[in-house]
């Protein structure tokens, strides 16, 4: 007899087999769902709309009971539907005089839904591990880049002890704010509107984005997760199904890394992008076949730095490794 399983995750193309049907869930009766803003999926697990959901790396970290692990919700699965990497989600005023990262010190900075977003974790951890720029010397105002945009009061919101963080005012965009000057920077998983529009007063921190990162890749090896797949607690034992849940998030993502790999022969012709095929070629020689690893074995070392980067900057109490996450069973994949 199946087993019913209410799943969610956001549609991208990597999991569209999963809605489309190309691939299912062996032995499982799924109900699949999605959402247009993923934040509230991750809302869904918490509010137990979900049994299996893809979930933030801190809104999952910050489901952890801070004085016990045993109080822990849900585990994860090392499936990982998003990915970026993010030194090119910073963004400065141009007359803030803030032409390197070491200038954000003792600066107004403003970050996207809540202190410590995916993004803002990776990038604070990455400011303070290669340029000295510590989170506890800077003033962070959070809020919505450019819709005003509630705290998340259906997460728990820690802030360390001496850092000096509030909400952005009713009505107020940070994107506005960053234009403006009442901020100095802005760390965001979202563009401000303004600069796409060709704003002046708004520009990168680093405007060649794309080297910067691909040097971060071959010094780390790391290509920064930012979701995970959250199972309940009471499922942890079926690891028949878990395993075929497993096999269906890899397999919907192998057929999209396939055709890339196949449309390669006919130099991309269903991409409008020009230069595609170069571009796939580049990342294919840097980031290998599969670019786009599941499983810890691949992932282990970006998933401790970014539980490294959680405890550091006060979002854990208890400094976390994979083994506390992850479903045992998964541990060697």
């Amino acid at each position: 007899m199946s087993a019913k399983l209410s799943i969610a995750t956001y549609a991208y193309e990597h999991t569209e087999a999963l809605f489309d049907g190309r691939v299912t869930i062996d032995g499982v009766d799924a109900t699949l769902h999605t959402a247009p803003l993923v934040s509230d999926i991750f809302r869904g697990m918490l509010e137990g709309r979900y049994d299996v959901a893809e979930f933030g790396l801190t809104y999952f970290l910050r489901s952890f009971d801070p004085e016990s692990l045993e109080g822990a919700p849900f585990m994860a699965l090392p499936i990982f539907p998003n990915r970026n990497f993010r030194h090119s989600a910073v963004f400065v005023n141009t007359a803030a005089g803030i032409t390197r990262p070491q200038d954000l010190t003792g600066r107004t900075i403003g970050e996207f839904a809540l202190f410590g977003h995916d993004a803002g974790v990776w990038l604070k951890g990455i400011l303070s591990d290669e340029y000295g720029v510590t989170f506890d010397r800077c003033r962070w105002v959070i809020g919505g880049t450019d819709h005003p945009i509630p705290t998340f009061d259906w997460v728990p919101q820690p802030v360390p002890d001496g850092v000096d963080v509030r909400h952005a005012a009713d009505g107020e965009t940070l994107g506005a704010m960053l234009e403006s000057g009442e901020i100095d920077a802005l760390i965001s998983v979202d563009v401000p509107r303004s600069l796409l529009n060709g704003s002046t007063k708004i520009a990168r921190l680093f405007p060649d984005y794309e080297n910067v990162e691909r040097d971060y890749y071959r010094r780390t090896g790391i290509f920064p997760p930012m979701h995970i797949v959250a199972v309940r607690k009471e499922l942890v034992e079926r690891t028949d199904i878990l395993k075929s849940v497993y096999r269906a998030f890899g397999e919907a993502k192998e057929l999209t890394q396939q055709k890339y790999r196949q449309d390669a022969l006919k130099q991309h012709m269903g991409v409008i992008t020009p230069w595609f095929s170069r571009h796939f070629e580049e990342n294919r020689t840097l980031l290998g076949e599969d670019w786009w690893p599941y499983g810890l074995t691949a992932n282990r070392k970006a998933v401790d730095t970014f539980l490294r980067y959680h405890y550091e900057q006060g979002l854990s109490k208890h400094l976390l490794t994979s083994e506390d996450i992850f479903v045992p069973a998964f541990l060697d994949t």
